[in-house]
């Protein structure tokens, strides 16, 4: 059934989905296509939404616009006696020099000729400085031209199922227990028993009996699996019409909820027809990403192609050996000691997560590392362990937070539990960081 409700925008998941939550809840709570969204959204904004809501969670369709704006201006009472005054007027001073400027004769003058070549001059003389010098902070960069953006690819469709099984199967049941299946593709089992306690609820309220819930629960039981294989049947049904355009996430979670959701012969020949479709989609969608990194490397996008490596279509396909070590050396010269520290950083992130991780030799390091970058390779040493250990950093792995021990009962009466022996003395790390490092912007970690 659809209903509008006001979520708000949680956080970004990628490219194609952002997270969301009911406003001032915290559910219910799903995903939302990016394609949905307005120009501009933004974490934290709240939207009105058409919403459609199934057994094995909710899918947002449409976002409404907002409302519209107030025919009439807003009016502004004017409080007071009526009577004309004087306005505020206001005279504007003319600028004077500062101290012994006018009566030295130019004062910042002496450094460099008249206060612009004083001031803004030596400002600019510094910028120029901290852009090209060796100890400023674009110490390392390339000269190189920056290449023209790549033009995005078109993002996959969404899974849009239509309601021919789901209708049929409400209308094949008798008409006292339609509601109650209603009930059940919108929230499950928990969602009736959920709305037998608010009945109950107002029944009691108003001095009427309560409902016993034991019996609607028994019948939610049994309409459930028809229901659930009613719901999958259209999803099949819609996967198999766009297979070749549809997301493969979704098409992934049809194939998946038919080991669970399909009870007749027809629904289960259907989920054969749809693994195999699924197959071949997938292989085709390999070969495309083969293609798609050998085309990055071609064209010298060395961090586009590790990011890509890192997303195979088939999971736990390797990458061709050939494949593999010219990414592995596009990385490795990509990570050399003329290579600026945000440069450096942004690479090594990307080499981090990409299945070349471990075959990667730098070329050289940059001479004078700024903090964000030890900190990028601090995050990332146990990823890339060899390369960490160029900068002198030991692999560190994440703290681990400790639960607080219970008493034999099981409750918070129990005894406390005996404080753990003293560890033994660890080796002192050898991670340092040079004082006169300048801070530089690293990359973010993949989504």
């Amino acid at each position: 059934m659809s209903r509008r409700i006001d979520i708000e925008l949680t956080s970004v998941r990628d490219e194609d989905t952002w997270t969301w939550r009911a406003v001032g809840a915290r559910e219910p709570k799903g995903v939302i296509a990016a394609t949905l969204l307005p120009e501009g959204a933004a974490v934290g904004q709240e939207l009105r939404v058409e919403a459609e809501f199934f057994v094995d969670g909710i899918e947002i369709t449409s976002v409404l616009p907002p409302k519209g704006d107030r025919k009439e201006p807003e009016r502004l009472e004017l409080l007071g006696s009526g009577r004309d005054q004087g306005g505020v007027t206001t005279q504007l001073v003319p600028k004077r020099g500062r101290g012994r400027g006018d009566r030295d004769g130019g004062g910042r003058g002496r450094r460099g000729g008249g206060r612009g070549e004083g001031r803004d001059g030596d400002r600019r003389g510094r910028r120029d400085d901290n852009r090209g010098g060796r100890g400023g902070r674009g110490e390392g960069r390339s000269d190189r031209p920056r290449k023209p953006a790549l033009p995005p690819k078109p993002k996959p469709k969404r899974l849009r199922p239509r309601r021919e099984h789901r209708n049929a199967a409400l209308s094949a049941l008798p008409e006292a227990q339609r509601p109650i299946a209603e009930q059940v593709l919108r929230g499950g089992i928990p969602g009736v028993r959920k709305a037998v306690d608010e009945q109950n609820a107002r029944n009691k309220a108003e001095g009427r009996p309560t409902i016993d819930a034991a019996p609607l629960v028994q019948l939610a039981e049994e309409l459930l699996p028809a229901l659930k294989e009613a719901e999958w049947h259209d999803r099949a049904d819609a996967a198999l019409a766009g297979m070749a355009d549809l997301d493969l996430r979704d098409l992934r979670s049809v194939v998946v909820a038919a080991d669970s959701a399909t009870r007749s012969d027809e629904t289960r020949a259907l989920a054969d027809q749809l693994r195999d479709a699924v197959a071949a989609r997938v292989d085709q969608d390999q070969a495309e990403w083969l293609a798609d990194i050998t085309s990055a490397l071609d064209d010298e996008r060395t961090v586009r192609a590790l990011r890509m490596s890192s997303r195979p279509p088939k999971a736990g396909a390797p990458l061709p050996p050939d494949l593999g070590n010219r990414l592995a050396e596009a990385a490795g010269a990509a990570l050399s000691d003329d290579t600026g520290p945000q440069r450096w950083g942004t690479v090594l992130d990307a080499v981090a997560y990409s299945p070349i991780r471990q075959s990667v030799t730098p070329q050289g390091i940059p001479s004078r590392p700024n903090d964000e970058l030890l900190e990028t390779v601090k995050r990332l040493s146990t990823r890339v362990p060899e390369i960490a250990a160029l900068f002198g950093i030991e692999p560190q792995e994440p703290k681990q937070r400790r639960r607080r021990g219970r008493g034999k009962s099981g409750g918070g009466g129990g005894r406390p539990p005996a404080p753990p022996a003293p560890p033994a003395p660890a080796a002192p790390a050898e991670t340092a960081a040079p004082a006169d490092a300048s801070p530089e912007e690293t990359a973010a970690p993949p989504a």
